[in-house]
């Protein structure tokens, strides 16, 4: 588009005020400068928009037509400067939010009628995702991921933290007995993920080691299921608090060897594509999650 939204303001305003003197006044700007600026809107249209007497302005036919348009164009400008006026004020529009299914099911589920509440004229979006995804390619506004972020350049949030607990189910300590030391764990049916090994270093001191690496008994691909099995008394599990609070809360997995166990906390962070100032239904999001998460799951 050559025209400028500047040259159809000056046109506006000379044809509004009736004269170029009024229109640089409206304008704050210099009667020479709205000047130049009808020059190179008649220029780029190739026409005359403005008879030019020493006493008047007056609008030729091509002008009364142009006029029209650059009205239409001015109230369109304005009419959107003013909804995103609003949508910072209430927030508004779809949000696509992604995180692995655990931390969608036992923490941002229980708070979406809270923040429907607060915030109705976001749609919210809801997708899982146990893996590092595309925002681009997966159309999402922000992905929540737990654990230590591999890139480094990647625009985050910290959202909170989670700490890790070795856990089983009274009903399986009944069976088998309760582990007091880390060498009689060995001997116990131990709950771990199928990959990355990684998850199967569990928090506990282990001769001066910051981690026990254990050879899981039974194995699973997921956190869930993994909290599932340990309900169900199969065996001993290590899980992030958000996952387990209530469970712990509620007595149906108790901590265990929580001497030797050490204060290892997951990071949680939201990561998002752009890192220019967020649109204020992202922002109010994370807020949101953020000071519930801390008082009510971690």
């Amino acid at each position: 588009m050559k025209i400028t939204l500047e040259e159809l303001l000056a046109y506006t305003s000379v044809v509004d005020s009736g004269s170029i003197t009024a229109a640089a006044e409206q304008l704050g700007q210099t009667t020479s400068g709205i000047s130049r600026a009808l020059s190179r809107l008649e220029k780029k249209l190739d026409t005359t928009l403005l008879r030019r007497t020493t006493r008047r302005l007056e609008l030729t036919e091509e002008g009364k037509c142009f006029l029209v348009h650059a009205r239409e164009i001015i109230q369109a400008v304005e009419h959107a400067e003013e909804q995103m006026a609003l949508r910072r004020l209430i927030p508004a529009g779809l949000l696509r939010v992604n995180a692995a299914a655990p931390f969608m099911e036992h923490v941002i589920v229980p708070l979406v009628a809270g923040f429907r509440q607060s915030f109705p004229q976001i749609e919210l979006e809801l997708n899982t995702d146990n893996l590092i995804i595309d925002l681009l390619e997966k159309r999402t506004d922000v992905a929540i991921r737990i654990g230590p972020l591999r890139d480094s350049t990647i625009n985050a949030r910290l959202l909170g933290t989670s700490r890790l607990r070795i856990l089983a189910s009274p009903e399986y300590l009944a069976r088998f007995g309760e582990p007091r030391t880390i060498e009689e764990l060995r001997s116990h049916s131990l709950l771990g993920f199928t990959q990355p090994e990684s998850l199967n270093l569990w928090p506990l001191r282990n001769h001066q080691e910051e981690h026990f690496a254990i050879t899981p008994t039974l194995s699973a691909s997921s956190g869930e299921t993994l909290r599932q099995l340990a309900l169900c008394g199969e065996g001993i599990v290590r899980l992030a608090d958000f996952m387990t609070r209530k469970d712990q809360r509620e007595g149906r997995l108790v901590q265990i060897l929580e001497q030797e166990t050490l204060d290892v906390r997951q990071p949680i962070n939201a990561v998002y594509y752009r890192n220019t100032q967020l649109a204020a239904r992202i922002t109010c999001f994370l807020d949101y999650v953020s000071a519930h998460i801390n008082e009510q799951t971690l």
